[in-house]
């Protein structure tokens, strides 16, 4: 049974993540990465492609638990749970910050009566595709000892290899390919899960305590999310956004996917179904301002540091997206052994928009470390150098068509928000020589750019009759980027040409109160067939034109209805569908939750986190 997007929960070790669902299975896990292949895939296909539940023994499929929540300020999931005879008990769900491997720990605790529980573990490497060999381990036979897990179960398959051990040992047995365990827990008695995995070809990582390690990673997540520095109303909302960014983060470099998960469709049944597991250099700006904006320096640092590694090199190689590591290549290939979230194939992994033209990323860029250096943020040596060949190569190629910034798969036109961002790369090329007189750099040659791309926007971007800036020159088509129109500074929200285009958006583009990103009506230009639901950043986005063009009570309501669309734990996906009431696109989504701590910033009286 395919399980609402909105019923999974997030928990992650800061290099990789897990989704637990309402109903107790742990059904998508990559390892050891965000972007290595799952070994729980069922969230992509079904119980056989890999799960792993946790549930009352006698409790159908279909059981849910009776309520959920993180413990407050961290990533640390308690479910409960109550049995048909009045019993009840909770499972701990948490991933510890690894030292060597990655361990997912699942803690069962007795609340009242005497409850029996159940756990299915089905792993299946490579996304759902093998179906590993697992033994029990016995330390006499295989020659360790009982440090090395006797009586555990260890699965192997290719480069695969994970333990199962449970603290105090239970009794489990092998069934219909999958390990099967059965237990009961009175008040107070706890049995802790640990799943490990390691490369197969090396020993099994030392054990750790998973009682130790479940306090442990509770202090670690209080200890950072207290550093969160916004005191100003949807606090709640703004702390369980910035520990999801923070939860997407891999620590290694810094680098902060724009998902935890691939192919989940922007329509039930569609073709729209990408793989997010990626950094895209258009997130860094709002990103990196909403971290600054709120005290997570440190965080800001390390993106700031990822985005200059990654954007190194020949100018006319800028990527629009790179892996978490800095990676170039992310070819994109389809899983046909998996059916797709609800029947929504192809299940893609890998991103071919990779090798895009999408000229906006250069303006986010500048922008993005020139947020960085008017925070305070300690310059580096070589960043000037890598803006001004950036701005070289822009200089010379912002005339011509791309893209875009939502990666369409048709045909290259001239869009007008990636206009409108080659003039913000001028202009905060400009404002940096402006403040530090003493960086080489033409600044007479960039204002003259700036002035260039401005009238080239204003002539051929907007339509005079409806007042309104279109998606591309020549085009009567809307796009709701262009709402960023006053936020980046292009022109101030008072301007007749702002307001007629926030309306227009509004009007033309709004369903049941948000806003999706473009019409897919008729021959959409994307060259996609198939709808999509309602893009939340982009309501993000009118909540902050709206309050930027003086209707404060509108922005506030619109933002307070996308605060009812997070799910019960506080998480949003890529896009909503208001007409269903359910959550669309790949979950949860970095930039959905960057545009609610952003809008709370503004709403909160703390202005723009980035301009």
């Amino acid at each position: 049974m395919t399980q609402p997007i909105e019923d999974y929960a997030l928990i992650g070790d800061l290099m990789t993540s897990a989704l637990v669902g309402r109903d107790g299975s742990i059904d998508w896990l990559c390892l050891p990465r965000f972007d290595s292949a799952a070994c729980f895939a069922a969230l992509l296909g079904d119980q056989e492609n890999g799960h792993w539940r946790i549930a009352p023994a006698a409790a159908p499929d279909s059981a849910r638990c009776t309520r959920r929540a993180y413990v407050d300020g961290t990533l640390v999931l308690e479910s409960f749970w109550e049995t048909e005879d009045g019993a009840s008990f909770k499972v701990v769900d948490f991933m510890p910050q690894r030292d060597t491997a990655p361990d997912v720990m699942r803690i069962v605790e007795g609340l009242t009566g005497e409850s029996t529980v159940g756990s299915t573990l089905r792993l299946r490497f490579d996304y759902g595709h093998v179906i590993p060999w697992v033994r029990r381990f016995d330390a006499a036979r295989d020659g360790g000892s009982t440090w090395d897990g006797d009586g555990d179960r260890v699965a192997v398959a290719g480069p695969d290899a994970a333990w199962l051990r449970s603290d105090p040992p239970v009794h489990t047995w092998g069934e219909d390919n999958s390990t099967r365990s059965e237990f009961t827990v009175g008040p107070g008695e706890r049995v802790a899960f640990v799943l490990t995995w390691h490369p197969s070809h090396e020993p099994r990582p030392a054990p750790l305590d998973p009682y130790a390690a479940l306090e442990q990673s509770l202090a670690d997540w209080r200890e950072w999310s207290s550093q969160c520095r916004y005191d100003g109303p949807y606090r709640e909302a703004v702390t369980r956004s910035l520990i999801t960014l923070k939860a997407l983060t891999y620590a290694p470099t810094g680098g902060i996917a724009a998902a935890a998960t691939t192919s989940l469709p922007e329509e039930l049944g569609g073709v729209r179904n990408w793989d997010y597991r990626y950094c895209w250099l258009r997130d860094s700006t709002l990103t990196l301002g909403s971290l600054l904006a709120t005290g997570f320096l440190d965080e800001a640092r390390a993106w700031r540091a990822w985005l200059l590694r990654a954007v190194a090199g020949d100018p006319a190689d800028l990527q629009i997206m790179y892996g978490i590591g800095g990676e170039r290549r992310i070819p994109e290939c389809e899983l046909p052994w998996l059916k797709g979230y609800a029947s929504s194939a192809p299940v893609r992994v890998g991103n071919a928009a990779v090798n895009q033209l999408q000229l906006d990323v250069y303006g986010e860029v500048l922008d993005s470390l020139y947020v960085a250096r008017s925070a305070g943020l300690p310059a580096e040596w070589h960043a000037w150098k890598i803006q001004l060949a950036l701005l070289d190569f822009l200089e010379r190629n912002w005339h011509r068509p791309d893209e875009g910034l939502w990666e369409v798969r048709g045909p290259r036109r001239h869009f007008t928000h990636s206009k409108v961002m080659a003039w913000v790369a001028a202009d905060r090329a400009v404002r940096t020589l402006e403040a530090n007189p003493g960086l080489h750099g033409d600044v007479e040659r960039w204002r003259a750019m700036r002035d260039e791309v401005h009238r080239d926007v204003c002539e051929k971007g907007y339509d005079p009759e409806r007042g309104t800036f279109t998606q591309y020159y020549g085009s009567t088509e809307l796009d709701a980027a262009t709402l960023l129109i006053p936020r980046v500074g292009f022109l101030p929200p008072e301007d007749p040409r702002v307001i007629g285009t926030v309306d227009a958006v509004r009007a033309e583009l709004g369903r049941s109160g948000l806003v999706r990103r473009y019409s897919t009506e008729g021959l959409s230009v994307d060259g996609l067939p198939g709808d999509e639901g309602a893009f939340l950043a982009c309501s993000f986005w009118l909540a902050d034109a709206l309050y930027l063009t003086g209707r404060e009570k509108e922005a506030r309501e619109l933002f307070e209805r996308l605060l009812a669309v997070r799910n019960d734990v506080g998480l949003l996906a890529e896009e909503y569908d208001p007409i269903a009431g359910r959550q669309l696109g790949n979950f949860p989504q970095a930039f959905s939750h960057v545009g609610l701590v952003n809008t709370a910033l503004t709403l909160g009286g703390g202005g723009l986190a980035a301009v």
